[in-house]
């Protein structure tokens, strides 16, 4: 997956319904090029189907956390591509220790364990730490 799969799959995170026209005028690329990168993205499994968000406290059982990330070279270069991952919630950057907290979550222990092996190998992560969220209360 490139730059440009990783934009994709954000907006479709952020709308699944939005239309190819729609997505390719966001992207600045033609809608054959879009079509082409879903209909591959879906061939390759790297998107399993399109589905409808819900409210965090709608009864969904996800896998959350923030993983800090402290960058080397280009933070927003980092940002960019972290923006591409589905399971990325909010990103924000910060002063102190870390660069930037990445809120993620995911349907299972697996998928997050895949997930933060993706992030860690983004080029310009120096370390991460993560914590996992075990319940709201506010």
């Amino acid at each position: 997956m490139d730059d440009l799969d990783h934009q994709l799959i954000a907006l479709l995170r952020q709308n699944a319904r939005e239309s190819v026209a729609s997505l390719a005028k966001h992207l600045r690329v033609s809608r054959g090029t879009v079509q082409n990168r879903i209909d591959k993205l879906v061939a390759s499994r790297t998107l399993l189907g399109f589905t409808v968000r819900t409210a965090p406290d709608a009864g969904t059982h996800r896998v959350r956390a923030v993983t800090m990330i402290r960058t080397e070279g280009d933070a927003d270069a980092v940002l960019k591509s972290l923006r591409g991952y589905p399971e990325v919630r909010a990103l924000h950057t910060t002063n102190g220790r870390w660069d930037i907290v990445a809120e993620l979550a995911t349907d299972t222990l697996q998928e997050f364990d895949e997930v933060l092996r993706q992030i860690g190998k983004v080029r310009g992560v120096a370390n991460t730490e993560t914590s996992l969220l075990l319940s709201t209360h506010k």
